[in-house]
Formats: C-alpha cells, structure tokens, sequence
C-alpha cells in the first residue's frame, strides 16, 4: 500500500524558446522565422521594458522573439535542444527553483536543422519550467495563495528528474566531472 503521492510528482510545465536579437528589423524577422520552422508554432515578438541608452534600446522597441511550448510537443522539442548539447547540462544551468536555462550557440547543432543561407547563424535560449500538481494556486487570479515551502521543486529534485527523463549527464561545479 506504499503508494507514491501524484501531488509530490514533477512534469515540465512549460519550454520557452527565445532569441534575443537587440534591434528590431530584417535581423529579427529571422529569428522569428527559424523559431516558428524548429518548434512548429507561431512565434511572438517581445518588446524592451527598459532604457538603456548604452546598447541604443528604449521602452517598447522590439529586440526579440519567442515561443511557448508545452505538453508533447514541449518534450519533444527539448529532446531535440538536449541533444544539440549532447545530453550534457552543467549544474549551474538549473536555479533554487528547480526551473532549466540553456543556450545554443548555433541553430544547426539541433538534429533536423539544416542551415539556411538566408538566415545565418543564430543562437537561442531554451528556459524549461520543472513543477508540482497544484502549482495552479500560486498562478490562479481568484484566491491565490503562496505554495507551501515543501511543495517548491528543489534544485537537486530538478537535477534528478531531468536526468532520469532524458538521461541526461550533470557536470557539478566543484569538480567538474559528470554524474
């Protein structure tokens, strides 16, 4: 009767796709267009917040794009990004709330990716959001409330999922070696 508690499982909420271009123009139109051909959905454009004068940005320029996958599709895709890293991830790569950030340095690394002349080279960020059942209450407009301190995903909760899903190596810091 020792059964594992569903609301203690965790499953990948969301992966986001971004490109950060910094100028808005034919540059980012591209990036676009490669996030739509490699996730299969509509990408979005995002717009600036700040000024910073330095780099030329000003609020509501648009400097990037985007995308949000989630259910099947999402872990697909990830499969895909994990193996442009060749299913190895360095254990800064996750933060204190078990949530996954990497990058790639260049599109055509990802299996099934051909290069394409009239886009160039383009990096992109994949940011995977690792949660709980229940986490609704957090995000919910009506009656929302703060999750109980032992129901927030871990870093090492985090760690171990991900690499018993996708069989993934962890490089840790101190050492540098790989589980």
């Amino acid at each position: 009767m020792n059964k594992e508690n569903k609301m203690r499982s965790l499953r990948i909420s969301k992966v986001t796709l971004n490109i950060g271009m910094g100028e808005a123009g034919e540059k980012l139109q591209k990036a676009k267009k490669l996030l739509e051909t490699i996730a299969g959905v509509k990408a979005v454009i995002t717009k600036s917040n700040k000024r910073i004068p330095s780099w030329g940005v000003r609020p509501g320029l648009e400097i990037g794009t985007k995308c949000t996958l989630r259910g099947e599709p999402a872990l697909v895709v990830l499969k895909k990004m994990l193996e442009a890293k060749e299913f190895i991830l360095d254990e800064r790569n996750f933060d204190n709330n078990g949530n996954l950030s990497f990058g790639i340095k260049e599109y055509i690394d990802i299996p099934g990716a051909e290069y394409d002349p009239s886009l160039g080279v383009i990096g992109m960020d994949v940011c995977v959001t690792i949660e709980r059942q229940g986490y609704r209450v957090k995000k919910r407009k009506i009656r929302s409330k703060t999750l109980p301190r032992k129901h927030i995903v871990k870093k090492e909760e985090s760690i171990e999922f991900i690499s018993k899903l996708f069989d993934v190596k962890i490089k840790t810091q101190a050492k540098g070696e790989t589980q």
